[in-house]
């Protein structure tokens, strides 16, 4: 990962690209998922076809990104954001001192949320694979399991959304706070994909978004799902309905 404090300006350049097409339509999907998931639960149980299928997508977005932190561009590799505890420490610390370090892609903080978010929407969505609400809905993967482990399954699912919502309110208060006191536009960067040249320096930019590369993953991921979607064991009648 590249730190940067002093960039030598080049006035023809204003802004440089950071964030390829995939990630900023993966982020941005990514919140409209959750969003519905949310809505269509509250809704009641005419809508869990509905649940269901964003349940789905944010599985897909899920093992996208992360396929995508191995094969994606620059900044969107773990190996290129993700420091080491100690490191993201030093970060934290010197962040309560005044002191402000540039980064490029994701800050040491942001790259741990990063991964944080997403075991944690992983895990729910899969759990919700499994899950059933007693009354006349199971998930797709419910006939693998027990009714009881899919009863702590379920729990787990409805709990652990609490959790996730807890750290995107971090998160929002993050980037509220870059935009206060740094007079950091991370909403539009995450956008435009671009940052102020005096951020990001010339080699750090890059050059292309690999777009037809995460198109063929995204299909490929869905199609597997639905593979295993539509080949799952029937549910055993256990008295659930």
């Amino acid at each position: 990962m590249t730190t940067i404090e002093d960039v030598n300006e080049a006035p023809a350049v204003e802004h440089r690209q950071v964030w390829d097409l995939p990630v900023r339509v993966f982020h941005w999907t990514l919140v409209l998922s959750i969003i519905g998931a949310f809505v269509t639960n509250r809704l009641g149980v005419s809508y869990f076809k509905y649940h269901v299928w964003f349940g789905y997508t944010v599985i897909v977005l899920v093992l996208f990104r992360v396929v995508w932190g191995v094969v994606g561009t620059r900044h969107a590799q773990f190996w290129n954001f993700v420091c080491s505890p100690a490191e993201t420490l030093r970060y934290a610390i010197g962040l309560l001192r005044g002191h402000r370090l540039h980064y490029a892609g994701h800050n040491p903080l942001g790259a741990w949320m990063v991964l944080a978010l997403l075991i944690a929407l992983g895990a729910q969505a899969s759990f919700g694979l499994f899950a059933n609400d007693e009354i006349f809905n199971v998930g797709p993967l419910y006939g693998y399991v027990s009714k009881e482990l899919s009863l702590q399954l379920t729990s787990l699912h409805r709990h652990l959304f609490y959790w996730i919502m807890g750290a995107v309110a971090v998160h929002v208060l993050a980037v509220i706070a870059h935009h206060v006191f740094e007079q950091a536009n991370l909403v539009h960067a995450m956008i435009t994909g671009r940052k102020p040249r005096h951020i990001v320096a010339e080699t750090d930019g890059i050059g292309s978004s690999r777009t037809w590369l995460a198109v063929l993953l995204i299909v490929a991921l869905a199609w597997a799902l639905a593979w295993v979607v539509n080949h799952a064991s029937a549910p055993v009648d256990d008295g659930l309905y």
